[in-house]
């Protein structure tokens, strides 16, 4: 199971990263974090890798770098729904 931490408001990086580190148990093989400077928003994940251990990082992002998502858990369907998205 990933750990995944946040805020908004004050605070640095340096804070999101104790916070983060601090879910190690959680998630031993990775950490990433991600930081918007304009709203003060903070995040922070660890991950226990299972399935996808190369390609699994996270923040993730679109090809755009637009869009991020930051999540706990396996989409184990996840042939499937590649499937299902391509033929679309």
């Amino acid at each position: 199971m990933c750990g995944i931490a946040g805020f908004i408001g004050n605070g640095d990086i340096d804070d999101i990263v104790r916070m983060t580190r601090n879910l190690k148990h959680r998630g031993p093989d990775e950490e990433g974090f991600w930081k918007n400077n304009i709203k003060n928003i903070f995040f922070g994940h660890r991950r226990l890798s299972v399935i996808d251990p190369v390609d699994g990082k996270q923040p993730m992002w679109d090809n755009t770098s637009s869009l991020c998502v930051i999540f706990n858990g396996e989409i184990y369907n996840y042939i499937e729904l590649r499937k299902e998205l391509e033929s679309c």
